[in-house]
């Protein structure tokens, strides 16, 4: 009885595969994808150029994006703002602050630099945390790693949200 079940398993996920494959989806990263079209070809702005208070964040953003994105491209152009705050999350009962919250929002736009017309834009947000039970160089050095982490996870889901771009589409106004 179980064999059985198990054969109906795969044969609906057989068939579920094989329809996808009708229906017009195309992998990212196939010849003629959207991740082929877009690798080494977008300039990514520089970090001192991001519209933010924390250049460290921006280069680490920047960083995060060029190794997904390639480098130097001049086909696209990709401009981006970066704000983020910091937030205590779990206090004790003498009123003390045992971990924090950074929250991250990056806004960004990807222009196509031959005739100026946005093909991509919106904003990304998320967050990691951070300990501050231990030594000051302990919680210095876990909100830095915090951060690291949360440009990359920024960055990750820009990529992903490019990806996703269909760069043959007409643009909507």
């Amino acid at each position: 009885m179980l064999l059985l079940n198990r054969r109906k398993t795969l044969l609906a996920a057989t068939a579920l595969m094989f329809g996808a494959v009708g229906c017009g989806f195309t992998p990212v990263y196939a010849p003629g994808g959207t991740g082929e079209a877009l690798f080494n070809q977008i300039e990514v702005v520089a970090p001192e150029k991001i519209k933010t208070r924390n250049t460290v964040a921006a280069f680490a953003l920047v960083r995060a994006l060029e190794e997904r994105l390639g480098r130097g491209g001049s086909t696209y152009a990709l401009d981006l703002t970066l704000s983020q705050r910091s937030e205590g999350q779990a206090i004790t009962a003498e009123n003390e602050i045992t971990r924090f919250s950074i929250e991250g929002r990056s806004d960004y736009t990807l222009t196509r630099r031959s005739d100026g017309v946005i093909v991509a834009s919106g904003t990304v947000n998320n967050f990691t945390g951070y300990s501050a039970t231990g030594s000051t160089v302990e919680t210095l050095a876990g909100e830095r790693d915090a951060e690291q982490r949360l440009m990359v996870i920024l960055a990750d889901q820009i990529v992903t949200r490019l990806l996703s771009t269909d760069l043959t589409a007409a643009p909507t106004e």
